[in-house]
């Protein structure tokens, strides 16, 4: 449930230079007030928006409606299963951050308020009581260079190349930290070394930035029958923060604005520490599990990737850390879809991310089709930022 599901598809792309698409504000205004009547009549802040598009290629949004806006992209994000909670989402206004400093520091308080961790969270927050956020900053200003955040997630662990072939951490992070050590960046070596962020603003470049530790709660990993899991010294961080998404409301488009629900146990345990491409653990736990690893017939990966999973689950719930389970999570979807259609309005879906990727034929959501649109606002991933996140144009940089 952690991220919303990004769009990738042809009708994703933008062109910087090209002034805001004055249909695509006139259809979300009508929206934004026909979902919220206190907001007044929708005319005159029509004629506004069409004057200054006239008169500067863009217009402004209110706080309001940016708030509002943010929280239709989630709810129109057709590859997240965690939807039902959309309208809590806590967005945070940052478009007056320029610095690569300021941005920094608005970063690391996104990942205070989502995780209840420092002052910023809040005098009555708890760490671990995770909550959806939002931080928008400045928008795109036709032909103007814009600042972004290159890493795919504003926590995400260092993926070390070894001189005999192997790495050490994360393997998909492999090119990204590459590049940051070509920026001067150094880890410890670890398989779990926090990544630093990399902030491109105009006028300053790029500027490295490491995460103090109070920003990035993690939990280490334990099992509640085998002892021998916490030899493993495993541990995850708990907010899981898109970065690299642009978020497009109005016909206006927003290149930095990350975003994070919280984590579902199989996005944890049955990718980030499972995946073959990944921390590839499924043959070290059937190990330790005494399992006969020799033929695929015995199911061990199966078995081994329940007790990964739950694992992450205990190790979480013991933490008070806030997650959720694959069952619980895929009735809830359900329970969106609902709703929506009690008010009139389709729920697009993609089955291939909203069914989970352990157990997917024993939940509900596999049992039925969903609706599939482009409908926005929402999030999207442009080519450049998912190159830039693999470490692919750092020589260019």
């Amino acid at each position: 449930m952690g991220v919303p599901g990004y769009r990738d598809h042809p009708a994703a792309g933008w062109d910087p230079a090209a002034p805001a698409d004055a249909g695509e504000a006139e259809d979300f205004l009508r929206q934004y007030h026909a979902e919220n009547p206190d907001a007044g009549p929708v005319e005159p802040r029509l004629a506004a928006v069409r004057a200054e598009i006239d008169a500067t290629g863009t217009y402004g949004h209110s706080l309001e409606e940016i708030t509002y806006g943010a929280k239709l992209a989630w709810r129109n994000a057709s590859r997240c299963i965690g939807r039902l909670y959309w309208r809590s989402l806590v967005v945070l206004d940052r478009r007056t951050a320029r610095t690569p400093h300021e941005i920094f520091a608005a970063l690391v308080q996104h990942l205070e308020v989502a995780g209840g961790t420092g002052a910023q969270a809040g005098r009555h927050a708890r760490g671990g009581a995770i909550r959806p956020v939002l931080s928008v900053f400045a928008p795109a200003v036709p032909g103007r260079p814009y600042a972004r955040v290159w890493n795919d997630q504003l926590i995400r662990y260092a993926g070390h190349r070894q001189p005999g072939g192997g790495v050490v951490g994360d393997p998909a992070q492999e090119g990204f930290t590459a590049a940051m050590e070509l920026l001067g960046w150094k880890g410890a070596g670890t398989a779990f070394d926090v990544l630093p962020l990399a902030v491109e603003t105009p006028g300053y470049g790029v500027t490295l930035f490491d995460l103090p530790p109070g920003a990035v709660l993690e939990v280490p990993l334990t099992h509640p029958e085998y002892a021998w899991f916490a030899e493993l010294n495993l541990r995850w961080h708990a907010v899981p923060a898109i970065a690299n998404q642009r978020l497009t409301v109005g016909g206006v488009h927003y290149p930095l604005a990350p975003f994070n629900g919280w984590y579902m146990g199989t996005e944890i345990g049955a990718r980030n520490l499972a995946d073959r491409d990944r921390y590839d653990l499924l043959p070290t736990v059937g190990r330790l599990l005494g399992l006969d690893l020799s033929a695929e017939s015995t199911l061990w990966r199966d078995r081994a990737l329940v007790e990964l999973n739950r694992a992450v689950l205990h190790s979480f719930e013991r933490a008070g850390v806030k997650i959720t389970d694959h069952h619980t999570e895929a009735a809830r979807f359900l329970e969106h879809v609902r709703r929506e259609e009690r008010a009139g309005r389709p729920v697009p879906a993609d089955w291939t991310w909203i069914v989970p990727p352990m157990s997917g034929g024993v939940t509900p959501v596999f049992h039925r089709y969903y609706h599939e649109a482009d409908q926005r606002p929402n999030f999207y991933l442009d080519a450049e930022a998912a190159m830039l996140a693999r470490g692919s144009l750092q020589a260019e940089s």
